[in-house]
């Protein structure tokens, strides 16, 4: 094999979700998948304007994505369609399938909030991806799921998602229930406290003095000057 000369001075760069880096890829164990999904990224952040989809055809027809899923043993094809719906399965992308004249197009999004709305805009036909007629419909495969992890919810709402913080939320989903998480990420936001140390002190007063069909009790509501005497006032941003 030869070896790689090394980077160039001027490239391109492809973002890819700290989320993803974080707490995805280790759970991708097939090689197709995880291909496919960064070239997905690469494709998706090269485009200007808004929705950026990918359709499935526009994949086949890259050479890059040809060359990573090429097999002795299968199609480039069949590689690529395996991977793309795991990605779906997985939820690293949205799915939309359209009817056009000369067959069925698959094509997708990243997972994001806004994506997530967009597509939900595609389905009544206010928006039309490029390269589509006026007024298409798509025919959904698969429904989308409405609300993010919480690790999605802490990224877009509170901060980048490192290591660090990826093991906090791991330790919390192991200590209090899903929508716990989720509504103390909420009031920190609320709050404009937007750090896991007054989220987590939120949690564990939840949990000493309890809650109410869901919400917390009148005199366990959280409240600045409250937090400020806590245990780790000094590590919460005031």
């Amino acid at each position: 094999m030869k070896q790689f000369d090394g980077f160039p001075a001027r490239m391109q760069f492809t973002p890819v979700p700290n989320l993803f880096l974080n707490r995805l890829m280790s759970r991708i164990d097939d090689i197709g998948e995880l291909k496919t999904t960064l070239h997905i990224f690469r494709l998706a952040y090269g485009k200007r304007g808004f929705p950026q989809v990918v359709s499935r055809g526009e994949l086949l027809a890259d050479s890059g994505v040809s060359q990573s899923l090429k097999d002795s043993s299968e199609e480039t094809e069949v590689i690529l369609d395996s991977a793309l719906d795991k990605a779906v399965k997985r939820g690293t992308v949205i799915n939309l399938e359209y009817e056009l004249d000369d067959g069925n197009e698959r094509i997708f999004l990243i997972n994001t909030a806004k994506n997530r709305e967009a597509a939900e805009k595609m389905k009544t036909g206010e928006i039309v991806p490029e390269g589509l007629k006026a007024g298409a419909l798509p025919r959904i495969s698969g429904d989308i799921e409405p609300l993010p992890d919480i690790y999605t919810l802490y990224e877009e709402n509170v901060g980048m998602l490192n290591p660090m913080v990826a093991d906090w939320l791991k330790e919390a989903e192991e200590q209090y229930p899903e929508s716990w998480i989720r509504d103390a990420i909420k009031e920190a936001v609320s709050l404009n406290k937007r750090n896991w140390r007054y989220i987590d002190r939120i949690l564990e007063t939840w949990a000493a003095e309890g809650r109410d069909d869901g919400t917390y009790r009148r005199d366990s509501k959280t409240d600045p000057a409250r937090y400020r005497k806590q245990k780790y006032d000094h590590l919460v941003k005031h």
